[in-house]
């Protein structure tokens, strides 16, 4: 399945303001990256991928409709998948979008050694 491009040009109008903002191609979907950081990306499985603090991640899952991100059968840590129905208003999609970029942002970059 190829991801939503419809969800993907919504996500694409919401980080508008946001700099930079890059978009890449990957595992099927097309990511959004911040600072050279993917914060959310419209999933190939349908719906949206958000990058949360791992530590934030029980509390999103207990208190939204939320699911882990599972890629070939393993749950990614740090990865949250919201489903297409979850994303309907503006809203509910501006609030994952928020929740991505802050943890993209708060994200440590990377030395090199």
């Amino acid at each position: 399945m190829a991801y939503d491009m419809h969800l993907a040009d919504r996500v694409r109008e919401l980080l508008v303001d946001s700099s930079p903002v890059t978009e890449q191609k990957m595992f099927g979907g097309l990511a959004f990256l911040i600072a050279g950081k993917i914060a959310v990306a419209a999933s190939s499985q349908g719906g949206l991928m958000v990058r949360v603090d791992p530590a934030r991640a029980d509390r999103l899952l207990a208190t939204t409709n939320a699911q882990p991100m599972e890629m070939k059968g393993r749950t990614i840590q740090g990865w949250l998948h919201i489903d297409g129905d979850d994303l309907r208003t503006e809203h509910q999609l501006d609030q994952w979008i928020a929740v991505g970029t802050a943890t993209a942002r708060s994200v440590p970059a990377k030395t090199n050694r």
